[in-house]
This record gives structure tokens, sequence and C-alpha cells, in this order.
């Protein structure tokens, strides 16, 4: 990879962890909100824990597509080189 590449690669990977650091923030900020109004303001049932659990889940999915799945993750890179590896011993097989 030459320099652009590879600083385009660096900011595109800055840029999605943080959005997924945005993403938290406000999964905690909101869920805080709706957790305090359904403890005080619309009586004492734990109705938020549902929103909880669905935004959750969005962000769990967000954050394996940013730190594990992301172009020039770990993971990714590692799988490409042994798929890699692989091709290259098969073709200097005779």
């Amino acid at each position: 990879m030459n320099p652009e590449d590879i600083e385009q690669l660096a900011r595109r990977r800055s840029n999605a962890k943080l959005g997924w650091y945005m993403h938290a923030l406000a999964f905690v900020l909101v869920n805080a909100v709706i957790f305090a109004m359904s403890r005080h303001a619309f009586g004492t049932r734990p109705w938020s824990v549902y929103p909880l659990l669905g935004w959750g889940l969005g962000l769990v999915l967000h954050g394996v597509s940013v730190f594990l799945l992301g172009s020039g993750s770990g993971l990714r890179e590692r799988m490409v080189q042994r798929e890699r590896e692989a091709l290259q011993r098969r073709q200097k097989r005779p």
C-alpha cells in the first residue's frame, strides 16, 4: 500500500470508530432519559427495557461491523492473509 492508501484507510477506520463512539454516547444518554421517564413520569412498569434491548442489539451489531469486520480490521486482514497463503500453496502444487 502506498502512503495515500494508508492515509485514506486510516481516516475511514477512524471515522467509523468515531461514529460508533457517538452512537454509544447517544445510546447511553437517550436510554438514561427513557429509564428516568419510565421510573418517575409514566408509572413504575419497566417498559424502558424494550428500547434498551432493541437499540443495544443495534449498537452491538454496529460495533461488530466497525471493530471486527470493517475494512482493514485485524480479523478481516488475518482471514485474507490465510486465504492468500492457501491459494499460493495450492498454486505451487504440481
